[in-house]
């Protein structure tokens, strides 16, 4: 009964923000709660809620203040170089622009947070989109999957948990795994330039000059307000409602009117992720005259962040007491008066409602998950289902199991619950931990996007992108970016 009602309660969900019935934070809280009455466990909501709050509370803190450190460093101007220098290398050319978003969040994937590589890859990426009119979830579909790959890097988490599990050496999983997740990689390279190919026959060309030419203000210009722009929505459907005083960046003459998210999109004006309210509704990235850049700051910034990144990595101290102190220094040094470290803070107030809001939203669904049983009872079924003839082939069951179950579970579960079962079951027909622990790795590019992975609700907010939306985009490409590592983990005789 828990395993039926543990794969409707996540059914349910999906399909509701998939198709924009509800929003994400009140679906997360909603629907296991009616869940948790209908099992008969309605009395102890209290208790898994408060569970899942506490194990949560880390990463929402850790997330609240990264949102605010790096809000900071893109209104100081950090990223505006990196802005600049993508832009000129690209050409303004969508295929290399989105080729340059998988190159740049796997890249940042190195130091091993996906939140993170998200919020540096949508901060340097995002002005590019919306000036050329380019699809938003085709940036959060080509990060998060490029991410998802690198993220099995040992200090990423998966992989270290794998080897914790089944008691090996982490270095013994991960390093003959680099072929596979090499060729997932260059997947995603060669997907992202697919889709860069797609958007540049929607949208055409730019010329340099033109994407870089500052936008002006009339009396008579206007521009299409978009719906979802400022609330978080799918980075602004057009309405057709006419905004005195803005204009919209340039787009080809063949580019339709359609909904930002989609193909078929209609630029409006932006701002980057962070900016304040009230300026200039601009290429933001680019604005050299913005009175919140600290230009004589500049080195001290970029020590301070890479300090910061060297810290993280070398786990000098928890995530989220780095963030909080990276923050309250960089708002002391950039902005030493008190009335801009309150403008600032509020400048980037939405994005850390949101996006905290969401994690705790979260915590409801994984505490009513974990706490009714409903996790252990869904895995259970789920090993129990694989036939007997399958025994030999475990590596191959276990690394296909990791696409469902690494996104409709934790990583905890699934590592710690669910692959010392699979283990076990290979061992009895002659199958290795090792090999079980590779394949177990196979699911990580889907994983990331899953509604369970606070970091994705980092990329959609920046993004402003619907998480239906990028759900309903990513899922299908992160899942066959899993099976190229599968197939290749196969032919090179890994797993």
């Amino acid at each position: 009964m828990l395993t039926v009602l543990g794969f409707a309660m996540i059914a349910t969900f999906l399909v509701l923000i998939m198709r924009k019935k509800m929003s994400p934070i009140a679906a997360l809280v909603l629907i296991p709660a009616l869940f948790c009455v209908a099992v008969g466990q309605g009395a102890q909501l209290g208790d898994y809620v408060i569970e899942g709050v506490g194990k949560l509370a880390p990463t929402a803190a850790m997330l609240m203040f990264a949102i605010v450190y790096f809000g900071v460093m893109i209104d100081v101007g950090l990223f505006d170089p990196i802005v600049r220098g993508i832009l000129r290398f690209c050409k303004a050319d969508p295929v290399r622009i989105v080729v340059g978003t998988a190159v740049l969040a796997a890249i940042v994937s190195l130091d091993g947070d996906g939140s993170t590589t998200f919020m540096i890859t949508v901060s340097a990426m995002y002005p590019l989109y919306k000036r050329l009119g380019m699809s938003l979830v085709v940036m959060t579909g080509v990060a998060a999957t490029a991410n998802g790959v690198m993220n099995t890097l040992p200090w990423g988490g998966p992989t270290a948990r794998a080897a914790t599990a089944l008691k090996l050496d982490a270095a013994d999983v991960f390093v003959p795994m680099i072929p596979a997740l090499a060729m997932g990689l260059l997947f995603v390279f060669v997907l992202a330039y697919v889709l860069g190919r797609r958007e540049r026959k929607r949208i055409g060309y730019l010329t340099l000059d033109e994407a870089l030419v500052p936008e002006t203000k009339t009396e008579t210009e206007t521009v299409l307000v978009g719906t979802g722009g400022a609330d978080g929505g799918n980075g602004g459907d057009a309405t057709g409602t006419a905004t005195p005083g803005t204009t919209a960046a340039p787009t080809s003459p063949t580019s339709p009117t359609t909904p930002t998210g989609t193909p078929g999109t209609t630029p409006t004006a932006a701002t980057t992720p962070g900016a304040p309210a009230g300026e200039d509704g601009g290429f933001q990235g680019l604005d050299p005259n913005r009175p919140t850049l600290r230009p004589h700051l500049y080195w001290f910034n970029a020590g301070l962040t890479l300090v910061l990144l060297a810290a993280m990595i070398l786990e000098l101290l928890p995530i989220p007491v780095l963030f909080l102190l990276g923050a309250a220094l960089a708002l002391t040094v950039n902005y030493p008066k008190m009335a801009e470290q309150k403008a600032r803070i509020a400048a980037h107030a939405d994005n850390v409602l949101n996006v905290s809001g969401m994690v705790f939203a979260a915590a409801v669904f994984t505490g009513v998950l974990t706490g009714t049983g409903m996790v252990k009872h869904m895995a259970d079924w789920l090993v129990g289902a694989i036939p007997e003839g399958m025994g030999p082939h475990m590596a191959l069951v276990t690394g296909v199991l990791s696409l469902p179950l690494t996104y409709f579970m934790s990583n905890d579960g699934f590592y710690f619950g669910v692959l010392p079962v699979l283990a076990e079951a290979g061992a009895a027909h002659g199958v290795s931990p090792l090999e079980i622990a590779r394949a177990s790795l196979v699911g990580q590019a889907l994983h990331m996007s899953s509604p369970l992975v606070p970091a994705v609700y980092v990329l959609v907010g920046m993004a402003k992108v619907e998480f239906g939306d990028h759900t309903r985009f990513t899922v299908k490409w992160a899942a066959l970016t899993s099976l190229v590592v599968l197939a290749a983990g196969i032919a090179f005789g890994i797993v």
